[in-house]
Protein backbone atom coordinates (compact mmCIF):
# COMPACT_ATOMS: atom_id res chain seq x y z
CA UNK A 1 0.00 0.00 0.00
CA UNK A 2 1.05 3.35 -1.10
CA UNK A 3 2.76 5.62 1.74
CA UNK A 4 1.60 9.02 2.64
CA UNK A 5 4.41 11.54 1.88
CA UNK A 6 5.44 14.49 3.64
CA UNK A 7 4.80 18.16 1.11
CA UNK A 8 6.99 19.30 -1.77
CA UNK A 9 9.07 22.07 0.04
CA UNK A 10 8.78 20.78 3.81
CA UNK A 11 11.78 21.25 6.07
CA UNK A 12 12.62 18.14 8.96
CA UNK A 13 15.51 17.61 11.12
CA UNK A 14 16.31 14.48 12.26
CA UNK A 15 17.87 13.73 15.57
CA UNK A 16 19.72 10.87 16.70
CA UNK A 17 20.48 10.29 20.13
CA UNK A 18 23.19 7.33 20.82
CA UNK A 19 25.66 6.06 23.32
CA UNK A 20 28.85 7.42 20.87
CA UNK A 21 27.26 10.32 19.18
CA UNK A 22 24.06 12.38 19.06
CA UNK A 23 23.72 13.13 15.40
CA UNK A 24 21.47 15.76 13.23
CA UNK A 25 20.51 16.24 9.78
CA UNK A 26 18.10 18.87 8.18
CA UNK A 27 16.30 18.01 4.93
CA UNK A 28 14.18 19.54 2.46
CA UNK A 29 11.73 17.29 0.29
CA UNK A 30 12.45 17.83 -2.86
CA UNK A 31 10.09 15.89 -4.83
CA UNK A 32 6.23 14.39 -4.31
CA UNK A 33 7.34 11.02 -3.97
CA UNK A 34 9.08 11.99 -0.63
CA UNK A 35 12.71 12.70 -1.78
CA UNK A 36 15.03 14.54 0.00
CA UNK A 37 18.05 16.36 0.16
CA UNK A 38 20.36 16.97 3.22
CA UNK A 39 20.45 20.67 3.64
CA UNK A 40 22.11 20.90 7.33
CA UNK A 41 24.19 18.32 9.20
CA UNK A 42 26.61 18.24 12.20
CA UNK A 43 27.99 15.96 14.76
CA UNK A 44 29.82 15.08 17.67
CA UNK A 45 30.55 12.76 20.85
CA UNK A 46 27.35 11.83 23.03
CA UNK A 47 27.13 13.41 26.68
CA UNK A 48 24.49 12.32 28.73
CA UNK A 49 23.76 8.66 26.87
CA UNK A 50 25.02 5.17 28.19
CA UNK A 51 24.37 2.09 26.96
CA UNK A 52 21.14 3.52 24.80
CA UNK A 53 19.71 5.13 27.99
CA UNK A 54 19.80 8.47 28.65
CA UNK A 55 21.60 8.94 32.41
CA UNK A 56 22.13 12.61 31.90
CA UNK A 57 19.34 14.65 30.68
CA UNK A 58 20.64 18.10 30.74
CA UNK A 59 23.74 16.53 29.31
CA UNK A 60 21.93 15.39 26.94
CA UNK A 61 19.89 18.88 26.11
CA UNK A 62 22.99 20.04 25.86
CA UNK A 63 24.33 18.31 23.63
CA UNK A 64 21.35 18.29 20.66
CA UNK A 65 21.50 22.20 21.19
CA UNK A 66 24.80 22.16 20.00
CA UNK A 67 24.40 19.86 16.79
CA UNK A 68 20.95 20.92 15.62
CA UNK A 69 22.57 24.86 16.03
CA UNK A 70 25.10 24.13 14.20
CA UNK A 71 22.92 21.87 12.12
CA UNK A 72 20.77 25.39 11.35
CA UNK A 73 23.68 27.35 10.43
CA UNK A 74 24.46 24.81 7.78
CA UNK A 75 21.01 24.97 6.61
CA UNK A 76 19.96 28.75 7.17
CA UNK A 77 20.39 29.96 3.22
CA UNK A 78 17.58 27.22 2.91
CA UNK A 79 15.75 28.09 5.99
CA UNK A 80 16.38 31.86 5.12
CA UNK A 81 17.60 31.96 8.72
CA UNK A 82 13.86 30.20 10.42
CA UNK A 83 14.68 28.46 13.81
CA UNK A 84 13.54 24.49 13.12
CA UNK A 85 10.47 23.88 14.69
CA UNK A 86 9.52 19.75 13.31
CA UNK A 87 12.22 17.37 14.15
CA UNK A 88 11.70 13.08 14.01
CA UNK A 89 13.85 11.12 16.60
CA UNK A 90 15.02 7.93 16.85
CA UNK A 91 13.68 5.34 20.37
CA UNK A 92 16.63 3.41 21.47
CA UNK A 93 15.52 -0.16 21.00
CA UNK A 94 16.08 -1.27 24.52
CA UNK A 95 12.97 1.01 25.44
CA UNK A 96 10.69 -0.74 23.09
CA UNK A 97 8.44 -4.26 22.74
CA UNK A 98 7.26 -5.89 19.51
CA UNK A 99 4.24 -7.49 18.73
CA UNK A 100 1.81 -8.68 15.78
CA UNK A 101 -2.27 -8.87 16.13
CA UNK A 102 -4.94 -8.72 13.14
CA UNK A 103 -8.75 -7.76 13.13
CA UNK A 104 -11.57 -8.72 10.42
CA UNK A 105 -13.71 -6.19 9.42
CA UNK A 106 -17.49 -7.26 8.15
CA UNK A 107 -17.63 -5.01 4.45
CA UNK A 108 -20.88 -6.92 3.40
CA UNK A 109 -20.10 -6.73 0.23
CA UNK A 110 -18.97 -2.71 -0.13
CA UNK A 111 -15.97 -1.51 -1.74
CA UNK A 112 -13.22 -1.09 0.72
CA UNK A 113 -11.90 2.49 1.29
CA UNK A 114 -9.43 4.04 3.50
CA UNK A 115 -11.50 4.44 6.47
CA UNK A 116 -11.83 0.64 6.55
CA UNK A 117 -7.88 0.61 7.31
CA UNK A 118 -7.79 3.38 9.41
CA UNK A 119 -10.80 1.68 11.81
CA UNK A 120 -9.47 -1.55 12.15
CA UNK A 121 -5.71 -0.16 12.98
CA UNK A 122 -7.37 1.82 15.60
CA UNK A 123 -9.10 -1.18 16.61
CA UNK A 124 -5.68 -2.76 17.46
CA UNK A 125 -3.88 -0.23 18.39
CA UNK A 126 -6.80 0.07 21.52
CA UNK A 127 -6.03 -3.77 22.57
CA UNK A 128 -2.26 -3.03 22.24
CA UNK A 129 -2.13 -0.13 24.72
CA UNK A 130 -1.15 -0.55 28.14
CA UNK A 131 -0.68 1.56 31.22
CA UNK A 132 2.96 1.55 30.55
CA UNK A 133 3.63 1.51 27.11
CA UNK A 134 2.88 3.67 24.44
CA UNK A 135 2.82 2.95 20.56
CA UNK A 136 5.00 4.57 18.11
CA UNK A 137 4.94 2.65 14.95
CA UNK A 138 1.50 0.60 14.05
CA UNK A 139 2.86 -1.02 10.40
CA UNK A 140 0.05 -2.90 8.53
CA UNK A 141 2.13 -5.73 7.53
CA UNK A 142 -0.90 -7.63 5.13
CA UNK A 143 -4.22 -7.98 3.86
CA UNK A 144 -6.57 -10.57 3.36
CA UNK A 145 -9.91 -10.23 1.26
CA UNK A 146 -12.36 -12.55 1.50
CA UNK A 147 -9.80 -15.40 2.94
CA UNK A 148 -7.25 -14.15 0.18
CA UNK A 149 -3.86 -12.99 1.08
CA UNK A 150 -1.18 -11.66 -0.78
CA UNK A 151 -3.29 -8.77 -0.95
CA UNK A 152 -1.08 -5.53 -1.60
CA UNK A 153 -3.50 -2.72 -1.74
CA UNK A 154 -6.99 -3.54 -0.94
CA UNK A 155 -8.68 -0.04 -1.50
CA UNK A 156 -11.39 -0.01 -3.95
CA UNK A 157 -11.74 -3.80 -3.73
CA UNK A 158 -15.05 -5.15 -2.85
CA UNK A 159 -15.43 -7.91 -0.19
CA UNK A 160 -17.79 -9.00 2.46
CA UNK A 161 -14.57 -9.28 4.98
CA UNK A 162 -11.47 -7.91 5.09
CA UNK A 163 -8.17 -8.66 7.65
CA UNK A 164 -5.76 -6.38 8.53
CA UNK A 165 -2.42 -7.94 10.00
CA UNK A 166 -0.60 -4.99 12.07
CA UNK A 167 3.19 -5.20 13.45
CA UNK A 168 3.20 -2.98 16.77
CA UNK A 169 5.94 -1.21 18.42
CA UNK A 170 5.73 -0.09 21.99
CA UNK A 171 7.74 2.24 24.27
CA UNK A 172 8.22 2.86 27.72
CA UNK A 173 6.01 5.68 28.28
CA UNK A 174 8.36 6.78 31.10
CA UNK A 175 11.48 7.06 28.80
CA UNK A 176 9.26 8.73 25.29
CA UNK A 177 8.69 11.35 27.95
CA UNK A 178 12.36 11.68 28.28
CA UNK A 179 13.69 11.41 24.93
CA UNK A 180 10.45 13.73 23.63
CA UNK A 181 11.65 16.44 26.62
CA UNK A 182 15.00 16.56 25.48
CA UNK A 183 13.45 17.98 21.84
CA UNK A 184 10.94 20.32 24.15
CA UNK A 185 13.93 22.10 25.93
CA UNK A 186 15.40 22.88 22.84
CA UNK A 187 12.30 24.03 21.45
CA UNK A 188 11.52 21.41 19.28
CA UNK A 189 8.28 19.85 18.31
CA UNK A 190 8.65 16.15 18.42
CA UNK A 191 6.69 15.20 15.01
CA UNK A 192 7.32 11.65 14.60
CA UNK A 193 9.37 8.77 16.78
CA UNK A 194 10.99 5.92 15.00
CA UNK A 195 12.70 2.85 16.10
CA UNK A 196 16.36 2.97 15.75
CA UNK A 197 16.58 -0.58 13.27
CA UNK A 198 13.68 0.36 11.60
CA UNK A 199 15.57 3.31 10.60
CA UNK A 200 19.12 1.97 9.59
CA UNK A 201 16.78 -0.79 7.47
CA UNK A 202 15.01 2.45 5.76
CA UNK A 203 18.34 4.32 4.93
CA UNK A 204 20.38 1.06 3.50
CA UNK A 205 18.15 -0.94 2.27
CA UNK A 206 16.78 -1.70 -1.50
CA UNK A 207 13.88 -2.42 -2.41
CA UNK A 208 14.03 -6.29 -3.03
CA UNK A 209 16.00 -6.91 0.92
CA UNK A 210 12.44 -5.26 1.80
CA UNK A 211 10.21 -7.53 0.08
CA UNK A 212 12.05 -10.28 -0.28
CA UNK A 213 12.91 -10.50 3.88
CA UNK A 214 16.20 -9.08 5.43
CA UNK A 215 17.63 -8.71 8.32
CA UNK A 216 19.14 -5.28 9.75
CA UNK A 217 21.72 -5.48 12.90
CA UNK A 218 22.42 -2.07 13.80
CA UNK A 219 25.37 -2.59 15.76
CA UNK A 220 26.23 0.45 17.98
CA UNK A 221 28.22 1.53 21.20
CA UNK A 222 25.89 0.43 23.91
CA UNK A 223 22.92 -1.72 21.98
CA UNK A 224 22.75 -3.92 19.02
CA UNK A 225 19.39 -3.65 17.96
CA UNK A 226 17.58 -5.64 15.04
CA UNK A 227 14.91 -5.44 12.48
CA UNK A 228 13.29 -8.03 10.33
CA UNK A 229 11.46 -6.62 6.94
CA UNK A 230 10.01 -8.51 4.84
CA UNK A 231 7.08 -7.67 1.90
CA UNK A 232 8.16 -4.47 2.02
CA UNK A 233 7.51 -3.47 5.46
CA UNK A 234 8.92 -4.20 9.25
CA UNK A 235 7.69 -7.28 10.88
CA UNK A 236 9.51 -7.58 13.71
CA UNK A 237 12.05 -5.63 15.53
CA UNK A 238 14.48 -6.24 19.00
CA UNK A 239 17.44 -5.49 20.48
CA UNK A 240 20.63 -6.64 22.60
CA UNK A 241 22.26 -4.82 24.73
CA UNK A 242 25.68 -5.03 24.42
CA UNK A 243 27.30 -3.03 21.75
CA UNK A 244 31.09 -1.80 20.30
CA UNK A 245 31.32 -0.03 24.05
CA UNK A 246 31.71 -3.30 25.74
CA UNK A 247 34.24 -5.02 23.78
CA UNK A 248 36.14 -2.04 24.56
CA UNK A 249 35.75 -2.79 28.19
CA UNK A 250 36.66 -6.48 27.50
CA UNK A 251 39.95 -5.30 25.96
CA UNK A 252 40.53 -2.51 28.72
CA UNK A 253 40.18 -5.12 31.36
CA UNK A 254 42.19 -8.05 29.71
CA UNK A 255 44.89 -5.91 28.45
CA UNK A 256 45.11 -3.66 31.76
CA UNK A 257 44.65 -0.38 30.30
CA UNK A 258 42.57 2.60 30.06
CA UNK A 259 39.55 2.68 28.34
CA UNK A 260 40.60 5.29 25.92
CA UNK A 261 43.68 3.36 24.69
CA UNK A 262 41.46 0.20 24.54
CA UNK A 263 39.03 1.55 22.07
CA UNK A 264 42.32 3.19 20.01
CA UNK A 265 43.89 -0.01 20.24
CA UNK A 266 40.56 -1.65 19.07
CA UNK A 267 39.96 0.39 16.26
CA UNK A 268 43.55 0.87 14.84
CA UNK A 269 44.65 -2.99 15.79
CA UNK A 270 41.40 -4.80 16.72
CA UNK A 271 39.94 -8.23 14.89
CA UNK A 272 37.61 -11.17 15.25
CA UNK A 273 38.98 -12.84 12.29
CA UNK A 274 42.46 -15.05 13.68
CA UNK A 275 45.07 -14.86 11.11
CA UNK A 276 48.25 -16.44 10.74
CA UNK A 277 50.72 -13.57 11.42
CA UNK A 278 48.77 -12.64 14.86
CA UNK A 279 51.28 -14.54 17.21
CA UNK A 280 54.27 -12.76 15.78
CA UNK A 281 52.52 -8.98 15.37
CA UNK A 282 53.31 -7.59 18.45
CA UNK A 283 51.13 -4.57 19.83
CA UNK A 284 52.11 -1.58 22.24
CA UNK A 285 49.99 -1.50 25.32
CA UNK A 286 50.06 1.67 27.59
CA UNK A 287 49.84 0.35 31.33
CA UNK A 288 47.30 1.52 33.40
CA UNK A 289 48.05 3.91 36.18
CA UNK A 290 51.50 3.88 35.29
CA UNK A 291 54.06 6.96 34.81
CA UNK A 292 54.08 8.17 31.31
CA UNK A 293 57.91 7.47 31.39
CA UNK A 294 58.15 3.69 32.03
CA UNK A 295 57.94 2.45 28.23
CA UNK A 296 54.80 0.40 27.04
CA UNK A 297 54.66 -3.45 27.51
CA UNK A 298 53.83 -5.62 24.41
CA UNK A 299 50.99 -8.12 23.52
CA UNK A 300 50.31 -10.29 20.25
CA UNK A 301 47.67 -9.29 18.43
CA UNK A 302 46.39 -12.92 19.29
CA UNK A 303 45.74 -11.53 22.30
CA UNK A 304 43.28 -9.07 21.09
CA UNK A 305 41.56 -11.33 18.56
CA UNK A 306 41.47 -13.66 21.93
CA UNK A 307 39.39 -11.40 24.00
CA UNK A 308 37.44 -9.00 20.58
CA UNK A 309 35.59 -12.31 19.32
CA UNK A 310 34.07 -14.03 21.97
CA UNK A 311 32.31 -10.34 22.85
CA UNK A 312 31.28 -10.62 18.89
CA UNK A 313 30.37 -14.12 18.61
CA UNK A 314 28.16 -13.60 22.16
CA UNK A 315 25.93 -10.81 20.38
CA UNK A 316 25.03 -12.49 17.12
CA UNK A 317 24.52 -15.72 19.15
CA UNK A 318 21.70 -13.53 21.00
CA UNK A 319 20.32 -11.81 18.11
CA UNK A 320 20.17 -15.52 16.29
CA UNK A 321 18.25 -16.78 19.75
CA UNK A 322 15.90 -13.49 19.59
CA UNK A 323 14.80 -14.69 16.21
CA UNK A 324 14.41 -17.89 16.79
CA UNK A 325 12.04 -17.54 19.96
CA UNK A 326 10.18 -15.01 17.82
CA UNK A 327 9.68 -17.29 15.32
CA UNK A 328 11.26 -14.53 12.88
CA UNK A 329 14.21 -16.52 10.86
CA UNK A 330 12.03 -17.81 8.27
CA UNK A 331 11.54 -14.10 7.00
CA UNK A 332 14.79 -13.13 6.61
CA UNK A 333 15.32 -14.21 3.66
CA UNK A 334 18.72 -15.63 4.48
CA UNK A 335 19.85 -12.18 3.95
CA UNK A 336 21.86 -9.52 6.70
CA UNK A 337 22.45 -6.23 6.27
CA UNK A 338 25.02 -4.67 9.06
CA UNK A 339 24.81 -1.19 10.09
CA UNK A 340 25.83 1.29 12.51
CA UNK A 341 29.84 2.01 14.05
CA UNK A 342 30.81 -1.27 15.51
CA UNK A 343 29.97 -3.21 12.91
CA UNK A 344 33.36 -1.76 10.76
CA UNK A 345 35.44 -3.83 13.19
CA UNK A 346 37.62 -5.91 10.98
CA UNK A 347 36.29 -9.84 10.43
CA UNK A 348 32.66 -9.04 12.03
CA UNK A 349 31.02 -9.40 8.53
CA UNK A 350 32.43 -13.23 7.96
CA UNK A 351 31.62 -13.70 11.76
CA UNK A 352 27.93 -12.67 11.21
CA UNK A 353 27.89 -14.90 8.12
CA UNK A 354 29.14 -18.00 10.13
CA UNK A 355 26.88 -17.48 12.89
CA UNK A 356 23.92 -16.37 11.48
CA UNK A 357 24.49 -18.77 8.12
CA UNK A 358 23.09 -15.79 5.95
CA UNK A 359 25.33 -13.98 3.25
CA UNK A 360 26.01 -10.39 4.90
CA UNK A 361 26.92 -7.47 3.60
CA UNK A 362 27.88 -4.48 5.63
CA UNK A 363 25.46 -1.33 4.78
CA UNK A 364 25.64 2.02 4.10
CA UNK A 365 22.89 5.71 3.64
CA UNK A 366 21.73 5.47 0.58
CA UNK A 367 18.90 7.64 -1.10
CA UNK A 368 19.89 10.83 0.36
CA UNK A 369 21.09 13.23 -1.47
CA UNK A 370 23.68 15.80 -0.48
CA UNK A 371 25.41 14.18 2.36
CA UNK A 372 29.19 15.28 2.95
CA UNK A 373 31.60 12.36 2.84
CA UNK A 374 31.31 11.95 6.82
CA UNK A 375 28.34 11.34 6.47
CA UNK A 376 27.87 8.49 4.08
CA UNK A 377 29.48 6.69 6.72
CA UNK A 378 27.59 3.19 7.78
CA UNK A 379 27.51 4.51 11.60
CA UNK A 380 25.24 7.00 10.06
CA UNK A 381 22.65 4.84 8.54
CA UNK A 382 20.40 5.41 11.72
CA UNK A 383 20.29 9.13 11.43
CA UNK A 384 19.90 8.95 7.44
CA UNK A 385 17.33 6.58 7.83
CA UNK A 386 15.23 8.94 10.01
CA UNK A 387 14.76 11.60 7.26
CA UNK A 388 13.36 8.52 5.46
CA UNK A 389 10.47 7.61 7.91
CA UNK A 390 9.52 10.72 8.23
CA UNK A 391 9.50 11.82 4.57
CA UNK A 392 7.38 9.19 3.46
CA UNK A 393 5.93 6.58 5.91
CA UNK A 394 3.97 9.09 7.97
CA UNK A 395 1.33 7.13 8.34
CA UNK A 396 2.69 4.23 10.56
CA UNK A 397 2.41 6.96 13.44
CA UNK A 398 -0.45 5.80 16.21
CA UNK A 399 -3.63 6.39 15.63
CA UNK A 400 -5.87 9.00 17.98
CA UNK A 401 -9.89 9.32 17.24
CA UNK A 402 -10.73 13.29 16.36
CA UNK A 403 -6.80 13.99 16.51
CA UNK A 404 -5.57 17.04 14.25
CA UNK A 405 -3.71 16.74 11.58
CA UNK A 406 -1.86 20.03 12.68
CA UNK A 407 -1.11 18.69 16.31
CA UNK A 408 2.61 17.32 17.12
CA UNK A 409 3.00 13.52 18.26
CA UNK A 410 3.87 15.04 21.55
CA UNK A 411 0.95 16.92 21.97
CA UNK A 412 -1.83 14.16 20.90
CA UNK A 413 0.28 11.54 23.21
CA UNK A 414 0.02 13.64 26.57
CA UNK A 415 -3.72 14.67 25.33
CA UNK A 416 -4.13 10.90 24.86
CA UNK A 417 -2.55 10.05 28.44
CA UNK A 418 -4.28 12.90 30.56
CA UNK A 419 -7.89 11.04 28.79
CA UNK A 420 -7.34 7.51 29.87
CA UNK A 421 -4.98 7.81 33.27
Amino acid sequence: MKHKNRPKGSVIAAIDIGSAKIACIIAQVVDDEGGAEMIGFCHLASQGVKNGVIVDLKETEKAVKQVVHAAEIMAEKITNGYPLRDVVISIPSTYTTSSRASVSLKIMGQEIEEKDIFSALLKLEEEEQSDTHAIIHSIPTSYAVDGHGGVENPIGMHADELKVDMHCVKAEIGALRNVISVAEKNHLEVDCLCVAPYASGLASLVADEKDMGCLVIDMGAGVTSYAVFYRGAMVHAGAIPVGGMHVTNDLAMGLNTSFYDAERIKTLYGSCAPSFSDLNDVIDIPTLGEDVNIHDRQEPRATLVNIIRPRVEEIFELVRGDLDVNGMDVFTGGRVVLTGGACQLAGVRDLAGVMLNKQVRIGKPIMLAGLPEMAKGTEFCKTVGLVHYACDRMDEQPRFEGQCSDESLWSRLNRWLKENW
